[in-house]
């Protein structure tokens, strides 16, 4: 009889998934996003899309629409995209530039920069003081992380987003990850709840029949495991080198594109190990995850339209001197990460598909699905706080 090892990374009992209806329920998904969407740091940009002073750009989180901008002095602010008066949207453009103030077009009330009411017109009427008094704009959180630019739309004192990650922020601390530039970007539409598509990035049991040509990059995928330990048997194998036991990528590959080639220069400050895994991973849930390889960074991000639908948005990040070389073609890395991703989307609307079956209330967990387990706890958690 096998012995199971104690740092296996299985589940050790079946686990029930979440309920079928937390996929549909329109009730359910409101509660989602106040609870997790409105609570949490949303990814929403590089801040190289927000480059200079008075500069703005609008997105949507849910049913909200948040205004970004850099004011005079280039500080990065973020507002809800909201008059004070009677609630007008106040920029309806997607990007721009802005001039000394921000000016709603209904009742031309007039804001600055900082979100400071500066006036309303007075078309020779004297206006009470107290009229006007409080009508600054709602101002929304918003940081920058090494490039990135996240906004948290709760009221409640939060931590930064470093600390929202579901693993270690420093796991990526050799790649360079804010100076790099949008080589490339594109963005669907999955016909899936929001969450359907995490848990699918949490697991590889479907990799082998779903993906494969990754799994052909990746060996270790093609056993349907991501790391050496989600086998319970993996201490009879520890001593092999093989990438379909230790991981990393085939013999020959250097990163994820459609031939396994570099197509732009390697990072400079990557490890010996980095360079040989050819692959890192971080996530910060509910909107972003990062996959960094040793020529290109790919960021992941995910907003909800609806319980049954979630927008993709996905971004290659170079280095910006990569772009200048002869020989650089980002197209080999799109081709694949496209190819992975839409296999991916058509098995989870698939799963959308299914779980309205009336007589399916919930699912199991097999023991490969620990990290599914995990995000689905985090969400219980948030749901309960």
């Amino acid at each position: 009889m096998s012995v199971v090892p104690h740092d296996w990374n299985g589940l050790r009992r079946p686990e029930p998934t979440l309920p079928s209806a937390h996929y549909f329920d329109a009730a359910h998904y409101e509660r989602e996003l106040h609870k997790i969407w409105y609570r949490n740091w949303i990814y929403v940009g590089r801040s190289a899309a927000l480059a200079g002073p008075r500069c703005f750009r609008t997105c949507a989180v849910g049913t909200q629409s948040i205004l970004l901008l850099r004011d005079e002095h280039g500080v990065l602010r973020a507002f809800h995209n909201t008059c004070r008066h009677r609630g007008a949207a106040l920029c309806r453009a997607e990007s721009g530039q802005l001039g000394g103030a921000i000016t709603c077009r209904y009742h031309a009330f007039s804001y600055g920069l900082d979100g400071r009411f500066l006036r309303r017109p007075l078309q020779g009427r004297a206006v009470p003081a107290d009229h006007t008094s409080g009508l600054d704009l709602y101002a929304v959180g918003v940081r920058e992380w090494r490039g990135f630019v996240f906004v948290n739309l709760s009221a409640e004192s939060v931590a930064e987003p470093e600390e929202a990650f579901a693993s270690d922020a420093l796991a990526l601390r050799n790649w360079p990850l804010q100076h790099l530039s949008v080589a490339h970007e594109q963005e669907r539409m999955v016909h899936c709840n929001w969450k359907i598509l995490w848990e699918n990035y949490h697991e590889c049991l479907h990799c082998p029949s779903v993906h494969p040509a990754l799994s052909h990059l990746v060996p270790i995928y093609r056993r349907g495991i991501m790391e050496p330990q989600d086998d319970a048997q993996w201490g009879q194998h520890a001593e092999r080198r093989e990438p379909e036991y230790r991981g990393g990528l085939r013999a020959g590959a250097a990163t994820w594109s459609s031939d396994g080639r570099l197509h732009g220069p390697p990072f400079a400050g990557l490890s010996a190990q980095e360079r040989e895994l050819g692959y890192r991973y971080l996530s910060c849930p509910p909107s972003l995850y990062l996959v960094a390889h040793v020529d290109y960074v790919r960021a992941v991000r995910y907003l909800p339209h609806g319980p049954e639908h979630t927008a993709v948005h996905v971004q290659w990040l170079v280095a910006p001197e990569a772009r200048t070389q002869p020989k650089f073609d980002i197209q080999p890395a799109v081709e694949f990460v496209t190819q992975v991703m839409s296999e991916d989307a058509a098995v989870c609307e698939l799963t959308q598909q299914g779980l309205r079956a009336i007589a399916h209330r919930a699912g199991v967990l097999m023991p490969e699905e620990y990290d599914v387990h995990r995000f689905q706890n985090w969400v219980r958690g948030e749901l309960a706080r």
